[in-house]
């Protein structure tokens, strides 16, 4: 059928390794250099080359290093690819409730070489950009020849574009995981680090980047007024049925099936009659409340009152939820609000995959255990603020909200409602979401989408430092233990008015707004670090009215200056950007060098000559220059 459409462009299938003619199959995956068409006249096309991976609410943040991105696209390009693309180059954001998964992030900045917020993310934006640079120096031999492969060593190889003229391009590859290598080839001795190909350029520069918090300013209508405290708008959800009950039922219903996924919310409520002589009101102890549900997050109430709350994961969605509750001799109302957080989007049969209640029970009866699954439940689908669109300026006055300086905290199924100012400047803004609990946030209208600043677990195992070296997978690389999943949520700068911003949040088990801020990310701080012996392509300089020399290059944002140089070392000098330190050889000149050059300027580059640093410091090593520097 897609055939006969005569598009006249090929049609592609990702993963299809059965893919008829003349579709095209093509490779997803962290490499595709060893992946081979199903033809041979169909060219080898990479359609995904994932240079980090999602987040899920509640897990730790996974990273794939720079050089390893690089390393599978040199790879690619050494083994004969003809289309490489990145999914995802830049990063974005799952506005609104369009995340999937379950339990992926609003965020969806998948540690892109170009950040949720715009900004290059270095050092893997420059990085790849200086390797492309490099392939494409290489591109015409590329196009005319076909590689030939030779052995030069049990993990070393090279392949070789030679069309017979004087055009020839070569990529030599270190395979070890482990170990750097010497390799000869066409008499010449190389230097190929562990998992590394010849070409690529040990050098980029990296940033700082913050975020910057800024109060919410009210909106002043008149300058004669002056600035005053912020005027909080409440509305507090009814825990249950609110309006007419839509459905009654013995027993469960299928949460994704009843909601279609118009709301992340069904709420499903019973009652239960307590007699006066039960044992745990003579002994003032509480009974306990056991539900089972098959996903995704759930909030228990009793007699209006928030009991605690349960969430499976992104990697297993059902979760069981078990808490003492407190009820009271005569009628108890039980109300379950139970929500989906993304559904999931990929995998088989995953129309199949349900959420919701299984199960509830109560323990600690005089009759033992009370087996409610099967009771009377009313349900009703979504929040009645949902269903009246409070959140959009023209559903604003469907309720009666109540004004206050002093907006309740703590306080679950509270929207909260304020009228701000833009923030100042024109950097990304992202909204600061750490005190609060889990729930959605509007402005003016705009779905910012699902906040939940969920910590990961801190027993989990993270790394201080990434090894890139060896075969890249989600888990490899995880930092984060102990901190929240996603604290700021992105607010796109056009959704902003001057003044007069309607900001909306609903809030599902209490926070405190009064703590809610803007943020604004910005470059703070640029770092560069290069070696003496980094390889220019065929010696000639990569960057336009360079030297050919070794130079480490910055520049700081549009309208901002090097205004200061926090560290500079030329010897041997360790860590990462952000923490650089001394080694044993250092040219104690360093930053008078980099200062002079670079100081009040918006970029510079810092040239590896004798003119600049101390060159005959510690003979027979290889030296390198660290750079830390701030912009304002």
């Amino acid at each position: 059928m897609a055939v006969s459409q005569n598009i006249g462009v090929p049609w592609i299938m990702c993963q299809q390794d059965d893919a008829p003619d003349p579709v095209i199959n093509t490779c997803n995956s962290f490499y595709c250099d060893q992946f081979t068409p199903n033809s041979p006249n169909k060219p080898k096309i990479w359609t995904e080359n994932w240079p980090g991976w999602f987040k899920t609410f509640g897990a730790r943040d996974p990273h794939r290093p720079a050089e390893d991105v690089a390393f599978s696209v040199a790879r690619f390009f050494q083994k004969g690819g003809s289309v490489h693309n990145y999914y995802m180059y830049h990063g974005g954001t799952n506005f609104g409730r369009t995340s999937g998964g379950p339990f992926i992030t609003t965020s969806y900045d998948y540690e892109a070489p170009i950040d949720e917020y715009g900004l290059p993310r270095l050092p893997k934006w420059g990085h790849l950009k200086e390797l492309h640079k490099a392939i494409k120096l290489s591109e015409h031999a590329l196009l005319k020849s076909e590689p030939t492969t030779l052995s030069l060593g049990p993990s070393q190889e090279a392949d070789v574009y030679d069309d017979g003229s004087e055009v020839c391009a070569a990529f030599l590859a270190n395979l070890d995981d482990k170990t750097d290598k010497n390799v000869v080839f066409r008499n010449v001795s190389y230097h190929l680090p562990s998992w590394s190909v010849s070409i690529l350029p040990d050098c980029s520069q990296a940033s700082l980047v913050e975020m910057m918090p800024e109060e919410l300013t009210p909106s002043v209508t008149s300058p004669s007024k002056g600035l005053k405290a912020l005027k909080w708008d409440v509305f507090v959800e009814n825990a249950g049925i609110w309006g007419v009950a839509d459905f009654a039922k013995n027993g469960f219903v299928d949460h994704i099936n009843t909601t279609k996924d118009t709301t992340d919310y069904l709420w499903y409520t019973t009652s239960i009659i307590v007699g006066e002589n039960e044992e745990f009101l003579k002994k003032a102890s509480h009974p306990v409340l056991l539900i089972e549900s098959k996903g995704h997050a759930l909030h228990a109430f009793v007699n209006q009152e928030l009991q605690g709350s349960a969430s499976g994961n992104g990697s297993h969605s059902p979760f069981k939820f078990e808490s003492p509750i407190s009820l009271k001799a005569g009628k108890n109302e039980i109300a379950l609000l139970s929500m989906t957080v993304g559904l999931q989007n990929a995998g088989g049969l995953y129309e199949w995959v349900g959420a919701g209640l299984t199960s509830v029970k109560i323990e600690g009866l005089n009759n033992g255990t009370m087996d409610l699954s099967m009771s009377r439940w009313t349900y009703k689908i979504g929040l009645q603020g949902e269903h009246l669109s409070i959140y959009k300026p023209d559903g604003l006055n469907s309720i009666n909200w109540v004004s206050t300086s002093e907006p309740p905290k703590n306080q679950p199924l509270t929207w909260y409602k304020v009228v701000v100012d833009s923030p100042s400047g024109n950097e990304p803004v992202g909204l600061d979401m750490i005190h609060m609990g889990k729930g959605l946030a509007w402005l003016n209208g705009e779905e910012i989408g699902r906040y939940w600043p969920i910590k990961s677990s801190e027993h989990e195992k993270c790394v201080e430092e990434c090894d890139y070296r060896g075969k890249f997978f989600p888990d490899k690389c995880l930092t984060g233990c102990g901190e929240p999943t996603q604290r700021w949520y992105h607010v796109p700068r056009s959704w902003f008015k001057p003044s007069g911003n309607i900001l909306v949040i609903f809030e599902e088990k209490g926070g405190d707004p009064t703590k809610i801020t803007f943020s604004k990310r910005k470059i703070s701080g640029l770092c560069s670090l290069i070696a003496e012996d980094f390889p220019m392509v065929d010696q000639a300089p990569v960057r336009k009215g360079g030297s050919g020399k070794s130079a480490a290059h910055l520049k700081c944002p549009k309208n901002t200056l090097i205004s200061n140089v926090k560290f500079a070392s030329f010897g041997n000098p360790t860590g990462k950007c952000g923490s650089y330190s001394m080694g044993e050889c250092h040219d104690p000149n360093s930053t008078l060098a980099v200062e002079k050059v670079c100081l009040g300027k918006n970029e510079c580059a810092i040239e590896l000559t004798e003119e600049n640093f101390d060159k005959s410091l510690c003979p027979g090593t290889t030296k390198r220059l660290a750079i830390e520097a701030v912009c304002s």
